[in-house]
């Protein structure tokens, strides 16, 4: 898909507050300080419209960023450590929990996991979940820039290893520093509409 134009259309915490139009969706769900708005930035191609922060925990909402008027990107807060309270952090679990399983326009998932890091619990669980309820699923490996090109190959590995991916399963390499990965997701997104 070639992004012609793009824009924060709603940001909500609950169903009244997300838009109403049955776009299909596509939402990003991932681990804190994975690089959700950076992977949402580079595929929108803009710098800052999804904000990025160092701080664990900083998206709190569930934001949809209208893209050429004809689908939703979805970003949603992610899960795993976060500074908020355990009552904050209950309140975004079931916030996403309900978004997933209810959202009919939703129309498929990336999953985006750090590429330097063995699947940690929460991932694989993750994983298994919308496995369960039969998304269809697109693992993202972000920060692969922060690593040597030799060493992808054997991360990305050891990912569909701890993950137990079949064949199916789509695993792609994301660098929001080299942009790389951008065109394989969008060619996986357009497959899914």
């Amino acid at each position: 898909m070639e992004v012609k134009k793009s824009s924060l259309q709603a940001v909500g915490v609950k169903f009244e507050q997300y838009p109403n139009d049955n776009k299909p969706e596509i939402a990003f769900v991932g681990k804190s300080n994975v690089g959700k708005s950076t992977l949402i930035n580079a595929m929108l191609n803009r710098k800052s419209l999804a904000r990025t922060s160092s701080q664990p925990g900083k998206t709190r909402t569930i934001n949809f960023y209208n893209v050429n008027d004809s689908i939703y990107i979805v970003d949603l807060p992610g899960y795993g450590y976060a500074k908020a309270s355990k009552t904050d952090i209950q309140k975004w679990s079931v916030m996403i929990e309900k978004y997933l399983q209810k959202r009919e326009c939703l129309s498929g998932i990336i999953l985006l996991i750090d590429i330097r890091h063995e699947p940690s619990k929460n991932d694989i669980m993750m994983y298994d979940w919308l496995k369960h309820y039969g998304y269809d699923i697109i693992i993202a490996a972000t920060k692969s820039d922060k690593l040597n090109r030799s060493q992808i190959p054997k991360h990305l590995s050891i990912i569909k290893k701890t993950l137990n991916l079949s064949s199916e399963d789509k695993l792609i390499a994301f660098s929001g520093t080299a942009k790389t990965g951008v065109a394989e997701l969008w060619a996986e997104i357009d497959k899914l509409l």
